[in-house]
């Protein structure tokens, strides 16, 4: 962490719009007009194409960028293996599908000289990473910047901040994200974090499937959830150093390391729509019920990862941003209920309109797929009775990413020393009502 960070954060310019064709050069005259690979590219920068779709996938959901970069990603030494940490990657097949309810505390503080790299901790996933299928559960907590580089070629990186701020230094250029915010790396994008704040802590979906995209609004019409306009990308900005500097790459679920001659994110200039961005979640356009009942989580749905199944989705990263309940004659948290989906939630802030007590920031629980939830007995007893006058729900910023497979757990996720032993019990105190 240093003041000059956080300065640079405040200082930082953003090209704005979800899936947009940008554009953007640090210096002038980097970006060469009228075609994507001259003969000889402007100020002698090297042309590359970022191709994060095939090549043939319909217009509408292609995502490629050029970039115009000081020397070509191709430059560099042979990766060799290094230790993966606490990260894993799907297939998990080190324990068993678990039907229960569970839920964790935060991670512990971190060892001295931790950086985002090393914090990873997976928590679990589902799918195939070398099939391009599914997703994977990751917290992070660190108390010190990166001077290494990273890059997943496995999967887009969802970063979810619950405390502490993050500069994500990228190819494409710098992006600051805050606790209420979120940032997407997409795969293979080379980045570094720099810590805004003494320590960090946060969640992250690995999403192996379709890159995030936003969702169809049917009925709802041409407006509301997330707007376009309130994505921002990053500005072109360089780095020109010539020494060693560490390269991490994650590939089918393991990590490679190089050890380079120069920066990877040497970019000068660069043009397309496969690009970091990071989005305020208070800027989220809540849509609800106006009459009664209390909908479905899908309207909550900021980004979603299309299936080859029309509606059903690889993983919904799903946020219950401050809204107002005004329905009638209506149990207004949310319903018990079952689902063929599998539920991860975590907390950024505040509480969980649901769980009264246990559900904390940086915790986090996971309703695997047709495992039974819904409100604890205080929750249900105080809503059951309440008043149903119009109330704001602003004291809390929770999230989902609910996804179509089950998720599996890393083994020392179902281990963990801050897994709640006695998480079924907020459900024990239900009483029978039956009067008939």
């Amino acid at each position: 962490m240093s003041g000059d960070a956080r300065k640079t954060a405040a200082g930082l310019s953003y090209l704005t719009g979800f899936g947009n064709e940008h554009a953007s050069e640090a210096v002038p005259g980097a970006l060469p007009e009228g075609r994507n690979s001259p003969q000889r590219a402007p100020l002698g920068l090297y042309a590359e194409q970022l191709s994060g779709t095939a090549f043939t996938e319909p217009r509408a959901h292609n995502r490629r960028s050029w970039l115009y970069r000081i020397r070509p990603s191709a430059a560099h030494p042979a990766f060799t293996r290094t230790d993966n940490g606490a990260i894993r990657t799907a297939p998990f097949t080190e324990a068993v599908p678990d039907p229960n309810r569970l839920r964790w505390n935060p991670l512990p503080e971190p060892g001295a000289g931790t950086d985002f790299l090393a914090g990873l901790w997976t928590l679990g996933g589902n799918g195939d990473a070398t099939q391009r299928a599914g997703m994977a559960v990751h917290l992070y907590h660190a108390n010190t910047s990166m001077e290494r580089v990273f890059s997943d070629a496995d999967g887009e990186l969802l970063i979810v901040p619950e405390r502490g701020g993050l500069l994500l230094h990228t190819e494409f250029g710098r992006l600051a994200v805050e606790p209420a915010h979120v940032a997407l790396i997409p795969r293979g994008v080379r980045f570094r974090v720099e810590l805004l704040d003494e320590s960090a802590r946060g969640y992250v979906c690995e999403n192996y499937g379709a890159p995030f995209r936003l969702p169809d609004l049917g009925p709802i019409g041409a407006n509301g959830l997330a707007n376009s306009r309130d994505f921002r990308a990053p500005v072109a900005a360089y780095e020109d150093v010539t020494g060693p500097v560490e390269v991490v790459n994650k590939f089918c679920g393991n990590l490679w390391t190089a050890t380079y001659d120069h920066s990877p994110l040497d970019v000068v200039a660069w043009h397309g729509n496969y690009v970091p961005y990071v989005y305020d979640l208070r800027r989220f356009n809540v849509i609800g019920t106006i009459s009664y009942d209390h909908p479905d989580p899908s309207i909550f749905t900021v980004l979603t990862s299309p299936s080859d199944t029309p509606g059903l989705a690889g993983v919904d990263f799903v946020v219950f941003a401050p809204r107002w309940l005004v329905g009638e004659d209506t149990f207004r948290p949310p319903y018990f209920h079952r689902n063929v989906m599998s539920e991860y939630m975590g907390l950024i802030e505040g509480a969980y309109d649901a769980k009264a007590e246990g559900f904390v920031p940086g915790g986090g629980s996971l309703h695997n797929m047709m495992s039974a939830h819904g409100p604890d007995r205080e929750t249900f007893d105080r809503a059951s009775a309440a008043e149903l006058k119009p109330q704001k729900i602003d004291d809390g910023l929770a999230f989902m990413f609910e996804t179509r497979w089950p998720v599996t757990l890393a083994p020392h996720a179902a281990a963990a020393d801050h897994l709640q032993r006695r998480y079924d019990e907020v459900w024990q105190g239900l009483e029978r009502h039956f009067r008939g």
